[in-house]
């Protein structure tokens, strides 16, 4: 079965032009039409976004029925973090803390989809993650992932997706997906496979922050970062879109 994949961090939908735009991010989805849509910098209740929930105004306007918000920051009033949209049932859902010590808080939402049509069940595991600035920080925030129970009990061959904001730019974090967990990358292209799809920032990238990764019965049918003109300035990331065929016997 055919899915496509979005991954967008959205900067609370303040875009380099300083003003905050949530018609511009819900133009981008309906554009691209995705039926999972992973966002990252989700405000909800926050004076700078104009104290709305973000994430439901998205998914409303964007007619996406299905949606979970993991929060990953309190600020003095609101808070933010990652947000899933759907068209497929979310069977269950939990936010994993990727904290590290006393920097700034991050989190992982890991939510169960029930992809199948038809009657059938495919179930598919999401990783929809936010991780930190230093590398040091960023091996410790995946091994906080791979041990959590939430990915430990989850059988190779079950489909899964991990994707988001990984501000690796220098991608050190492929060869434990890769290599290690039988990850592949969506995002990475070129004969030599150690291209990275450029996402940052939005006006001139140059940088490969934003990433998806795939294993169990998924297979990748094209992957790019969105061309429309007003994704140079909605937010200082562009999106990644991913299309996937995933079999439908993979548990």
């Amino acid at each position: 079965m055919r899915t496509r994949v979005l991954t967008y961090n959205i900067h609370r939908a303040i875009g380099v032009d300083r003003r905050f735009r949530p018609e511009r991010i819900v133009r981008i989805l309906e554009h691209h039409e995705a039926d999972i849509v992973l966002l990252q910098e989700v405000d909800d209740g926050v004076p700078r976004s104009r104290c709305l929930d973000l994430g439901q105004e998205i998914a409303e306007a964007a007619g996406y029925p299905h949606l979970v918000i993991g929060h990953n920051v309190t600020l003095r009033k609101g808070r933010y973090g990652n947000a899933t949209l759907s068209r497929f049932p979310i069977l269950r859902h939990r936010n994993i803390s990727l904290t590290v010590g006393n920097r700034k808080k991050r989190g992982c939402q890991h939510t169960t989809l029930n992809i199948g049509r038809s009657g059938k069940r495919i179930p598919l595991e999401v990783f929809n993650l936010h991780l930190g600035l230093s590398a040091f920080e960023r091996d410790r925030q995946m091994g906080l992932l791979v041990r959590s129970p939430e990915f430990r009990r989850i059988k190779e061959n079950t489909g899964c997706l991990i994707a988001g904001d990984f501000n690796d730019w220098r991608s050190r974090v492929r060869p434990m997906l890769t290599e290690i967990l039988d990850f592949e990358s969506a995002t990475t292209t070129g004969t030599t496979g150690r291209r990275d799809i450029k996402t940052y920032p939005s006006f001139s990238p140059t940088g490969s922050l934003d990433k998806i990764y795939y294993r169990g019965g998924i297979s990748l049918i094209s992957s790019r970062r969105c061309r429309l003109a007003i994704s140079k300035v909605a937010s200082d990331h562009i999106p990644i879109i991913g299309d996937f065929w995933m079999e439908a016997g993979s548990r």
